[in-house]
């Protein structure tokens, strides 16, 4: 208790699952909590809830759909605008699907949900993590992220589809921006780490669709429970072990290595400017 008294931590995904806990568990610490979702009802739910955990600190949601640029765009802006500090961003949000779907700015629905929305809100909280002494950017990426690796011939999937395998190589990306954005913001004091948090049983693959959706309902009956899950995100948003640590892939609250692709300089710089571009 009291150990965030304070800080202002901005979190996607929180309304369900991993995101849910760990917002719980930092409001208890006494963090005040700013929510990125996209569903009115369950933002508004999951507020009622925060203010009992948390109670004294005001709590506020913003809405957006984190598949399009636009959105993101906005909605960073309107926390930048709001929010003098930041002092942890958490993303978290992310989606499978089990066919091929398109938005609005023609980007693979995946890719634009997992990697672009990390990326593009972000940057576009870049001055008010800059700005707040020891400020921490945490990525929730996954061990599906294993023998996947880039093609960025077709890094929308266009020629090639399959629902996990697009999803393994979004949580590479994750990694790969994690690894870009710690060297690009190494002398600004603010460190940035990627997890991965298991195999948890939350509502993750449950809108699919198809066969994927049917067989991660047996296979979560194996999983572990969210506020396990959660750990890892709490503990690289509050530890004073990892207050230096930046750049590194952590899973049971410790520093893993990730694969090789996932190391690889010229593939996260790469990525960085197809991502800089897509994102105008």
């Amino acid at each position: 208790m009291g150990l965030m008294n304070g800080k202002v931590v901005v979190i996607t995904g929180a309304t369900s699952g991993i995101g849910w806990v760990a917002a719980e568990k930092l409001a208890g610490m006494g963090a005040r909590l700013v929510l990125i979702a996209r569903d009115r009802a369950r933002g508004e739910a999951t507020l009622v809830k925060l203010r009992e955990a948390g109670p004294g600190a005001a709590h506020s949601v913003h809405y957006a759909d984190l598949s399009t640029i636009a959105e993101m765009k906005r909605v960073a802006g309107e926390i930048a605008a709001a929010e003098p500090r930041v002092d942890v961003l958490i993303n978290n949000a992310g989606a499978l699907f089990s066919s091929r779907q398109v938005t609005a700015d023609g980007i693979e629905m995946t890719f634009a949900t997992n990697h672009m929305s990390y990326f593009v809100v972000t940057l576009g909280l870049a001055e008010r993590l800059r700005s707040t002494p020891g400020a921490r950017v945490v990525n929730t990426s996954s061990h599906a992220h294993k023998g996947r690796r880039l093609d960025f011939d077709d890094l929308q999937s266009a020629k090639d589809y399959r629902g996990f395998p697009v999803y393994g190589k979004s949580k590479l990306c994750n990694i790969l921006f994690t690894r870009e954005l710690a060297k690009r913001w190494a002398d600004t004091g603010v460190t940035v780490n990627a997890l991965h948090p298991g195999f948890v049983s939350t509502r993750f693959g449950d809108q699919s669709g198809g066969f994927f959706q049917r067989g991660i309902q047996v296979v979560k009956l194996f999983a572990i429970s969210p506020e396990k899950g959660a750990e890892t995100i709490i503990y690289l948003a509050t530890s004073d072990e990892v207050t230096k640590v930046s750049g590194k892939y952590f899973y049971k609250c410790r520093a893993v290595n990730p694969t090789r692709e996932a190391q690889d300089e010229a593939s996260a710089r790469r990525l960085w400017e197809e991502s800089e571009r897509l994102a105008g």
